[in-house]
């Protein structure tokens, strides 16, 4: 049974925004600090701040249980861009995410505030250590996520360990409070304010569990295992901008190689492999997750071939300038928010990357339009498919 009211300590929060070469940075004012914060990737004329009231919220709570901190281990899950771990960085925290650029986007404040960076970082598909006094969790996007990292939390709390979630009252269901309580405890909210809500959990003490993550499904059209880790999208089928992709990949130029861009379980690459086998293939995903899913399911089907796997945004990681060919199904949302800005981003970097003569080719819906930027960037697209809901599209680097 879930209890909405708990009460939480409120103290006034005073936000400055400043723009410096176009580039939003919120200057966030708590009792733990003045911070300038900055989102990832860096978007010209941004109009979303590094944090949201649901992380004023625990850090108002967080005030009311400063006393309690010295000394104390604290783990913060899915803390997006630092605004936690730079409050918190005095107590050197630990960053347990699946997001790449949420990492970074902490060091990069850290630095933005010239402070020290105490920060431990844990990728999602990595196990904290020890018994944590304090676990603050930014409640993630994807369900499968949230249980999947609340099953693994189990082993490094105790019935001490105080945790405390946190998100934008809307993003709360019933279906949320149901996987804290079946796999913690009991589990009561907060009042809202500024349309965000706590989440208080009492760890009872239970059975070790297994997650069911990742899963693998079987792809009868292409003859495919693959594997998915909870934070993939469409884990349980091919998602249908992929497969409609797919249908298009026997036209790809010939390439030696190919770049799959924003990988997910790295489907394009790995038919682009079976098609083109004397390619060389690399993924590329800013989710751990995601990467993680790739190698599993291209080792899968190429057990004696070699291909690269990298975290990281878009193409900031990548050093090498051969790639003649990258395939790319972007993602229009970071999160809870929507927007191109990541396509965009991965789309300069594609022209940035590809040798002269090189190909991008791309699947999105029809309504992102992203025909436009295309254009705008390659000076020229051409449309290679197209139905009711997607399109894909190619764009070759000139000389």
């Amino acid at each position: 049974m879930f209890l909405w009211r708990v009460k939480v300590p409120f103290i006034l929060f005073v936000h400055k925004l400043i723009y410096i070469r176009n580039i939003l940075l919120s200057v966030f004012t708590t009792a733990f600090g003045s911070y300038e914060l900055q989102r990832l990737p860096a978007v010209h004329n941004e109009s979303l701040r590094a944090w949201d009231a649901a992380d004023e919220m625990l850090l108002q709570h967080m005030e009311s249980a400063e006393e309690d901190l010295s000394g104390a281990s604290i783990l913060l899950i899915n803390d997006q861009f630092g605004a936690l771990s730079v409050s918190l960085h005095k107590h050197a925290p630990h960053s347990w995410s699946d997001s790449w650029l949420a990492h970074q986007a902490t060091r990069n404040n850290l630095q933005l505030n010239q402070l020290k960076d105490t920060v431990g970082y844990l990728p999602s598909t990595e196990q904290p250590q020890g018994i944590y006094d304090w676990v603050l969790l930014k409640v993630p996007k994807s369900l499968a996520l949230l249980e999947h990292q609340l099953i693994c939390l189990k082993p490094y709390i105790s019935t001490n360990t105080r945790i405390v979630a946190a998100a934008m009252t809307k993003h709360i269901h019933t279906s949320t409070l149901a996987v804290f309580e079946k796999i913690l405890g009991t589990t009561t909210t907060s009042l809202a304010r500024k349309k965000a809500r706590l989440i208080f959990t009492s760890y009872e003490k239970t059975a070790p569990q297994s997650s069911p993550y990742p899963t693998s499904f079987y792809e009868k059209d292409w003859d495919i295992h693959l594997t998915n880790h909870a934070n993939v999208f469409a884990r349980e089928k091919l998602d249908i901008g992929a497969r409609f992709m797919l249908q298009q990949l026997k036209q790809l130029p010939s390439a030696r190689h190919i770049l799959d861009l924003g990988c997910g379980n790295g489907v394009l690459g790995i038919i682009a492999q079976r098609l083109q086998p004397t390619a060389h293939v690399t993924f590329v995903d800013e989710s751990y997750m995601a990467i993680a899913s790739a190698k599993e399911s291209y080792q899968r089907e190429f057990a004696a071939q070699q291909a690269d796997f990298i975290v990281g945004n878009a193409l900031t990681n990548i050093q090498a300038q051969d790639i003649d060919l990258i395939l790319c199904n972007p993602p229009f949302h970071q999160q809870h928010s929507m927007g191109d800005h990541i396509a965009w981003e991965m789309f300069k970097q594609s022209r940035k990357h590809l040798i002269p003569g090189g190909q991008i080719w791309l699947v999105g819906n029809r309504h992102l339009n992203y025909h436009l930027k295309l254009k705008r960037l390659f000076g020229q697209y051409r449309q290679i498919a197209a139905n009711r809901k997607f399109v894909v599209l190619a764009a070759s680097k000139s000389g």
